[in-house]
Formats: C-alpha cells, sequence, structure tokens
C-alpha cells in the first residue's frame, strides 16, 4: 500500500538582506516530500539553512518562492497539526509538568476532565506520569525534553518538528531520549521532521536522510535507511550508512569535525 503525503516541499528558495546590498541566498530550490509516519532528517553543516527550512515548513517564515503542501493543501500561516520542538523546552517554569502539557489543549474547548485526562496519558507515553505534579526546575534536562515531548504529543498533531531538540544532553541521555522517540513515534505513527548536525542520530532515527549543501542551501544527496528499528551502532549496516554520509560531505573538499557530532 502507498504512504499518503503528509508534506510536501516544492522548489523552495529563500534568501534574507540582512542590511546588504545585495540578499544571501541561503536555499535555492529545495525540494523533497515526506510521508506520513515517516522520520525523515535534514542534515548538514552550519550555515546551509537546515533550521530556516524548518521554519519554513513550519510557517514561522515565509519562503521567496516555491510551495509547501500538507496533505496536498497550501498552509498560510502555523497550525496546531504542526508543532515545533526546540532545544530549549519551552517549559513554563510556574506550572507543573501535568499544567505544561495542559497548555496546548486550553484553547482546543476541552473541558477540565479531559484536558486532565490527555495530558495524563501523554505523561504515561514519555514515563513521567508520577512526576505530575513537578515543576520544570525539579527535573533534569531529559525529563524536561520528555515532557516537551508529552506536550506536543498531546495536542495530537500530523506533523512534528524538532531542531536539534536533543543537542544539549549529555550522551548517555540523548541515547535514552532517541530510544523513546522511536518507542512513541512508532506507538503514535506522527510524522517527524529532524534537523541535526549529529550524523550518528540520523542514521539511528531515520528512515531517510537528506543532506543539504551550504551557500546557499540545496539538497545533495538523499540517503534511505532502510534497516530495522532500533538499531544497533555498533553493526556493520549502522556503519556502512554512517561512512556513506561522511563520504558525502567530501564533495566540497573538505570537513570539519567540529560541525558534526561523529
Amino acid at each position: 500500500m502507498v504512504q499518503s503525503e503528509a508534506v510536501q516541499v516544492l522548489n523552495v528558495s529563500k534568501s534574507f538582506s540582512q542590511g546588504k546590498e545585495k540578499p544571501e541566498q541561503v536555499l535555492r530550490n529545495i525540494s523533497f516530500h515526506v510521508k506520513k509516519g515517516e522520520i525523515v532528517t535534514l542534515l548538514g553543516q552550519s550555515g546551509c539553512g537546515k533550521s530556516t527550512l524548518l521554519n519554513i515548513i513550519g510557517r514561522f517564515e515565509r519562503e521567496d518562492s516555491g510551495t509547501v503542501l500538507f496533505g496536498g493543501k497550501t498552509v498560510d500561516r502555523p497550525n496546531r497539526s504542526c508543532i515545533m520542538m526546540f532545544q530549549n523546552y519551552g517549559l513554563l517554569p510556574w506550572r507543573s509538568v501535568l499544567g505544561n502539557v495542559e497548555l496546548g489543549l486550553e484553547e482546543q474547548g476541552l473541558n477540565a476532565k479531559t484536558r486532565r485526562t490527555r495530558a495524563l496519558d501523554y505523561l504515561r507515553l514519555v514515563g513521567l506520569e508520577d512526576k505530575a505534579d513537578s515543576f520544570p526546575l525539579q527535573l533534569s534536562g531529559g525529563m524536561q525534553q520528555r515532557v516537551a515531548l508529552a506536550r506536543a504529543l498531546a495536542i495530537e498533531p500530523e506533523l512534528i518538528l524538532m531542531d536539534e531538540p536533543f543537542a544539549a544532553l549529555d550522551t548517555f541521555t540523548r541515547y535514552h531520549l532517541q530510544n523513546e522517540l522511536l518507542r512513541i513515534q512508532k506507538q503514535s505513527r506522527t510524522t517527524i521532521i529532524l534537523v541535526t548536525h549529529d550524523i550518528d542520530e540520523a542514521v539511528y532515527l531515520s528512515d531517510r536522510i537528506l543532506i543539504l549543501s551550504s551557500n546557499p542551501g540545496t539538497i545533495h544527496k538523499e540517503i534511505g535507511v532502510h534497516t530495522t528499528k532500533p538499531r544497533d551502532r555498533g553493526h556493520g549496516d549502522f556503519q556502512h550508512f554512517r561512512k556513506q554520509i561522511l563520504e558525502q560531505f567530501h564533495f566540497n573538499g573538505a570537513i570539519s569535525a567540529a560541525e558534526f557530532s561523529i
């Protein structure tokens, strides 16, 4: 059965003037699609336009030319069917964990009992039901990110955009949350577009990886990672994809280890 497309990005270009006489082109003729239930990663060096592209997909910025379609339809502004997650969690420190997860439900016309029940369901999904009455500052960074994920999932979006969501976490917490994300995504079948410069993270999580070149940002290569999840980071298949990606970043003549988590 052919999966329907959740998102289509068609010939998208974007420039910024930044006070210069000649605008600097950040993205040029970007085209790709994302099927429902996929995890697709945008991978590239700093400055290649990954976050700008994610903001355009979320409709927080507008493209200069091209089109973004959701389920075959154009969308002009941010909406609750598409949620963005960042590194900094965005939790309100004066609200409890439960209150933070309920936040996105308060404008949906749900009564208090329904909001609480749904919020607790998603806290249970991320393994934090016992922290419902705690406050963000009482939680570790990894727990705070799980609360942010529960809040995003509680709205029941069709698409989650993730901009380096685990970059600020230590290695072991990051690995744990990557596993949790795969478990939750398999259960919810939510479509995810992830921005990262961590090659291992891209291989571990993705169904497809889009490698972006720089100046301006274009899609240099698409790599499908057709192995079962969760993946073994020490397996030969994993190392094969990792090596394939590293080789692609030599297309511009050099690669800086400082630009990537490898």
